[in-house]
C-alpha cells in the first residue's frame, strides 16, 4: 500500500499555508528618523535681491538651512544703510536676523553698537539688543542695559543709559 503523491502534495500546502497565516507579520522601516537638513555650506557669500536692486550681502564660514531656519556661523552681514554688522552666530527666520556672540554693528556715517545678543529686523530695519550694550560714534558714547533702535528714523529708546555726548558750539 503506497502513499498517493496527492495526498502528500495536499498535507504539505496545509501545513505552509497554516504556517503562514499563524505568523504576524511587522511592517519594519528602515527607521522613523527624518533627515531635515535642506542646505549645508562652508564660506559662502549669500547675496538678497528684488527686482530692482541688492537688498543685502551676508557672508559666512558655516550655515545649516533646517525647517525653514538659516543658522550661520561667523556672520559678516551689509546693507545699504549697514557698513558690517558681525556676529559669532546668526538665525535668520523670515524677515528676523537673531544675533549671539560678539555682535557689532557699524552703521555707514552713524554709530558703532557692541553687544552679546541682539535681533535685527530687516524688513522694518529696527535694531534690538537685549544684553548690556556701548555704542560710540567718535567722541560721543552710551552705555545701557537694552536699546531698541529705529534705522530708518533714526529714533533710539533704551533702558539704563549712561552717555556723553559732544555738541557743536554756535
Amino acid at each position: 500500500m503506497g502513499l498517493r503523491l496527492e495526498w502528500v502534495v495536499s498535507v504539505v500546502l496545509v501545513v505552509i499555508v497554516s504556517g503562514v497565516m499563524l505568523l504576524k507579520l511587522t511592517s519594519t522601516s528602515a527607521g522613523n528618523t527624518v533627515f531635515a537638513k535642506e542646505l549645508e555650506f562652508t564660506d559662502t557669500t549669500l547675496i538678497e535681491v528684488d527686482t530692482t536692486s541688492i537688498q543685502s550681502h551676508s557672508y559666512s564660514t558655516y550655515g545649516v538651512r533646517e525647517n525653514g531656519i538659516l543658522t550661520l556661523d561667523n556672520l559678516v552681514y551689509h546693507t545699504d544703510t549697514i557698513e558690517s554688522l558681525l556676529a559669532k552666530k546668526g538665525r535668520m527666520e523670515g524677515d528676523m536676523l537673531y544675533l549671539d556672540g560678539d555682535v557689532d554693528l557699524q552703521e555707514k556715517e552713524g554709530y558703532r553698537y557692541e553687544t552679546q545678543h541682539a535681533s535685527y529686523d530687516q524688513k522694518n530695519e529696527i535694531l534690538t539688543i537685549l544684553s548690556p550694550f556701548t555704542a560710540r560714534r567718535g567722541k560721543n558714547s552710551m552705555l545701557g542695559d537694552t536699546l531698541r533702535y529705529d534705522m530708518r528714523k533714526k529714533e533710539a529708546f533704551g533702558t539704563t543709559i549712561n552717555s556723553v555726548v559732544y555738541t557743536t558750539e554756535k
